[in-house]
């Protein structure tokens, strides 16, 4: 008979090794909850704790000639006016003379072109000498099969604005005579006979095409959009575009059923627009006045139906300023001191579910009000706009004195909270890198890297969407026959 004793005495063992493991367990997964509070409670970003384990996209940039990008700029500054803008003698938005010629000219200070200037810092930064480039998520390589996507560096907003400067607006959908139509062209018979187009089919080529103004319908590579479908592809909203996939869907247009054949969030990436208004710093901040602020046109089209029936309700509001005006400097001075002094900014759908005045209201810190009921924002998933933004859903803002009256239950504290939470996001929406040329360190928390942090999450689907394309077997060009005997 074996003693009690010795059963005792082989359970301790037993015990000690558990007692052990689950010590080295509980050891180790505090020490992760210990690095990972101190990754998402970080004070000096802590929308980016996701991009930890990154260490960068690698970019190979295309190689288009001069004359589709900075030499657009050069031919931009030797051309006359712009004719969309009103003659302002006070204060002119294009410069008397033009700047010398140089290898990296300066942006347009136009707010019809400067807003769409994210092409412009995109690839100043791709341009930085390496040594400068410290702070960039982008590496640059110069190798195609080193490369995680390969950019495509027309500036191509800038080009469709200049034929819309131009005064050429009527002929814009047409190819004959069109400068723009033959610059889109021209690149997209570049890069259909390179060798990383054809290995991908396009699907990792990144084009920047932010211009959505002919008609509420995207402007930039407008001529070549189909051809590009597959392409990462930046914008600043989808609200055009999806009114194009929308007549391609059996003649019909059925929002909740559209089929998005050229943009999607899957692929591609939501950029802000460049805010045309000076940062304000939340030490500089004052005592606010009006309740609730807007500055723009009444009238627009389709999508923005809604803006002209909430000016007619919150006109004659005490406490809301409504201004009709124009992006020049008049009314930009105009803007700012609106901006500065009230304490939400609306933010009505224009002719795209999205504009500017969004990115101008948070640089403003004039907490945004959102009327939309379907809207796309710059990298969501990093940021939370609930934190600081107001979203009202367009059947609520149509209410009488409903808008009024939701903005004014918000307390002291209330509006503060949201002010100090935008100032912590002021920087995400900045492109300017401070240099003239565009050329030179970028802000590490700020718009360029966003966007290629964005890019960079699309990587292994495009990856995964070439490999499948390329294992598709070729199809015979005598089809196969059941030979029956």
């Amino acid at each position: 008979m074996v003693p009690k004793i010795t059963s005792m005495a082989v359970a301790k063992p037993l015990c000690s090794v558990s007692c052990l493991l689950l010590s080295s367990s509980l050891v180790f997964v505090v020490s992760l909850l210990f690095f990972f509070s101190n990754s998402l409670t970080s004070d000096q970003n802590p929308r980016i704790s996701l991009d930890t384990f990154h260490t960068g996209i690698n970019v190979f940039v295309a190689e288009l000639p001069r004359s589709l990008n900075y030499g657009l700029l050069d031919k931009y500054w030797s051309s006359s006016p712009d004719s969309r803008i009103p003659s302002d003698p006070d204060h002119p938005t294009r410069k008397t003379n033009s700047p010398k010629p140089e290898k990296y000219p300066p942006y347009p200070e136009n707010p019809l072109i400067k807003q769409y200037s994210a092409e412009y810092w995109i690839m100043g930064d791709l341009e930085t000498p390496p040594e400068k480039r410290t702070g960039s998520f982008a590496k640059r390589v110069f190798s195609e099969s080193e490369a995680d996507v390969v950019f495509v560096p027309f500036f191509a907003t800038l080009s469709a604005e200049m034929e819309l400067g131009n005064g050429k607006g009527s002929s814009f959908r047409k190819k004959s005579g069109n400068e723009d139509y033959q610059r889109q062209r021209q690149v997209l018979d570049f890069l259909k006979n390179t060798q990383a187009w054809k290995r991908s089919g396009g699907r990792d080529h990144v084009f920047v095409l932010t211009g959505n103004l002919f008609r509420s319908d995207p402007v930039a590579m407008w001529h070549v959009r189909e051809e590009i479908a597959l392409s990462i592809l930046l914008v600043v909203d989808f609200g055009g575009w999806f009114r194009q996939d929308s007549k391609s869907f059996n003649g019909t247009s059925f929002p909740e059923r559209i089929e998005h054949t050229q943009v999607s969030v899957i692929k591609d990436v939501i950029v802000p627009y460049t805010h045309l208004l000076p940062r304000l710093d939340l030490s500089q901040n004052k005592r606010r006045h009006s309740l609730l602020y807007f500055k723009g046109a009444k009238h627009r089209h389709r999508g923005g139906l809604i803006r002209e029936k909430l000016w007619d309700l919150l006109v004659d509001e005490h406490g809301i300023v409504m201004e009709e005006g124009f992006p020049n400097a008049t009314g930009r001075e105009q803007s700012i001191r609106g901006m500065r002094s009230s304490e939400f900014c609306l933010h009505p759908a224009g002719d795209t579910p999205t504009s500017c005045r969004l990115f101008d209201a948070i640089q403003s810190l004039c907490i945004p009000v959102i009327v939309s009921d379907n809207i796309e924002l710059p990298f969501e998933g990093m940021i939370d706009y609930s934190e600081f933004s107001v979203f009202v859903s367009v059947s609520d803002a149509l209410r009488p004195k409903w808008l009024a009256n939701h903005l004014r239950n918000f307390s002291e504290r209330d509006k503060e909270t949201f002010r100090s939470r935008m100032a912590k996001v002021q920087s995400v929406f900045v492109y300017d890198n401070g240099k003239a040329d565009g050329i030179g360190p970028i802000q590490p928390d700020g718009a360029v890297n966003h966007i290629w942090k964005k890019v960079h999450q699309k990587v292994p689907m495009v990856k995964e969407a070439v490999f499948r394309e390329r294992r598709k077997p070729a199809a015979t060009s005598v089809p196969l026959r059941c030979q029956c005997i």
